[in-house]
C-alpha cells in the first residue's frame, strides 16, 4: 500500500504560470442530459481551487461512460462543463478533443487562473488501450500533471497511468485525502480493527474477503454472504439467497480466520418474509429457526445489539457493503442502526471509520450518516480493489514511475 512520503502533493507544486493536467473522475450519473448526482464534481472542486488560486492555468480531463473508443454525442462532458462552472462559480471553458489542434488551440488561448476542460479521453480507442501515442499527446498540453482521480486509479489507462511516464506528477487534495485515510485504515490501523463486509455473494468478493481475514481482529458478514457462510455451517436458511457451491469455500474462510486470530461474526437472529418487497409480513427468529417457505432479508435486533457491542471496543471500522436488503423497507433497519451507532462512535472521537462502495454510499445516505464517518469513498471498483489488497496502476504511477520522466 502507499505511504503518504512515498507521492507527491500539491504542497510541493509550485505551479503559477504552469500548465497543469489535472485528472478528475466526472464519470457523473446523467438522465436526460441532466446530472443526477453532483457528489464527484463536489470533491473536485478543492483542488481545482487551489490551483487556480496559485495561478495555474488547469487543463482538466476525464471519461465519460462508455463510448468504446468513439466519438458518441450524447457521451459529450460538455453539459459536465456547464455543470462545473455553476459549482464553482467561475467559465469553464471547453475543448472538442482531447488531443490535436482543437486541443491545442484552446490551450494556447488559457491565461493563469483560467479552467479548460477537454473533451471524453475515451473517445479515443487509445484511452484503455494506454496508448503511449495517447499518453504522450496528453502530456505535451501540459508541464505537470496532477491526479485527482482515485476512483479510475484501478485502470491502467492513458490519462491515469501512461501519461505520468512523461510529466512529474502529484496527487491532488481528494487523492491525497483518499490514500491517507486507506492506509489508516487497514495498513497503519489503530488497533482492534474491524471490517463490516455485505453483499450478495462470497464469489464476488472472496479476494477481499481472503484479503480481510489477514488485515482485522473482527470481521462482520452481512447480506446474503452471511447466508452462505450458515449454510455452510449446516444451518437451515429456508428460500434464502445463498450459493452453494461456495459452502467448502465458506468453511476455508473460516477455518483460516481463526487460524489468523480473526474473529468472524455471523447473524445470530434474522428477519424473514416469503417476498423480497416493501412492507411485506415479516417474522424475526432465531437464525437457526428459518420457516422453510421464508427468505433472510435483514439481520435481527440482537445481532444489531451484538454488533453495536463489538463497535464499541473498536478503534477502526472499514465498511463495505449493507447488511440487509436496505432498499426495501422494513429491511433498512440493522444497517441503519448499525451505521448510526458507528456514526456516533466516530464523532465522539472513540472510531475511526472508512466506508466505501456504491451500495455502502446509498446505504450511509440512507441512514442520514454519510457526513459522519470519518471518509466515505465515491471510488467504485478502485476501493474494492484496494480492499482486496491489490496494486493500483494510478497509484503505483504516482509513486515511481513519475519520478523519472521520458522526453515527449
Amino acid at each position: 500500500m502507499v505511504e503518504q512520503k512515498t507521492f507527491k502533493t500539491l504542497d510541493d507544486l509550485d505551479c503559477k504560470g504552469k500548465k497543469v493536467l489535472l485528472r478528475g473522475d466526472l464519470n457523473v450519473p446523467m438522465h436526460d442530459g441532466r446530472i443526477t448526482d453532483t457528489t464527484r464534481l463536489d470533491r473536485l472542486v478543492p483542488t481545482i481551487k487551489e490551483l487556480v488560486k496559485k495561478g495555474a492555468k488547469v487543463i482538466l480531463c476525464s471519461h465519460f461512460a462508455r463510448p468504446k473508443g468513439k466519438v458518441v454525442p450524447e457521451m459529450s462532458l460538455k453539459p459536465v462543463g456547464e455543470a462545473l462552472s455553476n459549482i464553482l462559480k467561475q467559465p469553464v471553458a471547453f475543448a472538442d478533443n482531447c488531443v490535436g489542434p482543437d486541443a491545442q488551440k484552446a490551450v494556447t488561448s488559457m491565461k493563469d487562473g483560467d479552467i479548460l476542460l477537454l473533451e471524453n479521453t475515451r473517445f479515443h480507442a487509445g484511452e484503455e488501450k494506454n496508448d503511449p501515442t495517447l499518453s504522450r499527446e496528453l502530456a505535451s498540453l501540459a508541464d505537470v500533471y496532477v491526479d485527482d482521480a482515485f476512483s479510475a486509479s484501478h485502470r491502467a489507462h492513458a490519462s491515469t497511468e501512461g501519461v505520468t511516464k512523461f510529466l512529474p506528477s502529484f496527487a491532488g487534495r481528494l487523492m491525497e485525502a483518499e490514500l491517507n485515510a486507506l492506509n489508516a485504515a487497514l495498513e497503519h490501523p489503530d488497533r482492534p480493527v474491524g471490517a463490516i463486509i455485505g453483499g450478495s455473494k462470497i464469489s464476488t468478493k472472496l479476494d477481499l474477503l481472503s484479503n480481510m481475514i489477514n488485515k482485522v481482529d473482527v470481521l462482520i458478514i452481512g447480506g446474503a454472504m452471511a447466508n452462505t457462510f450458515l449454510a455452510a455451517q449446516g444451518v437451515k436458511t429456508g428460500k434464502s439467497l445463498q450459493e452453494a457451491d461456495m459452502h467448502e469455500t465458506a468453511r476455508d474462510i473460516m477455518e483460516k480466520a481463526k487460524e489468523q486470530n480473526c474473529k468472524i461474526l455471523l447473524p445470530v437472529d434474522v428477519v424473514v418474509a416469503a417476498e423480497l418487497k416493501n412492507n411485506p409480513a415479516t417474522q424475526t427468529v432465531d437464525v437457526h429457526a428459518v420457516p422453510d417457505n421464508q427468505m433472510i432479508l435483514d439481520v435481527g435486533p440482537k445481532t444489531v445489539k451484538l454488533l453495536n457491542k463489538y463497535l464499541a471496543e473498536l478503534k477502526t471500522l472499514v465498511w463495505n457493503g449493507p447488511l440487509g436488503a436496505f432498499e426495501f423497507t422494513p429491511f433498512d433497519k440493522a444497517t441503519n442502526e448499525v451505521a448510526q451507532e458507528a456514526a456516533k462512535l466516530t464523532k465522539a472521537g472513540k472510531l475511526k471509520s472508512i466506508a466505501g462502495g456504491g451500495d455502502t454510499v446509498s446505504a450511509l445516505k440512507h441512514a442520514g450518516v454519510i457526513n459522519e464517518m470519518s471518509y466515505v469513498s465515491t471510488a467504485g471498483g478502485a476501493f474494492l480493489e484496494w480492499l482486496e489488497g491489490k496494486a493500483l496502476p494510478g497509484i503505483v504511477a504516482l509513486t515511481t514511475l513519475a519520478q523519472e520522466t521520458m522526453p515527449l
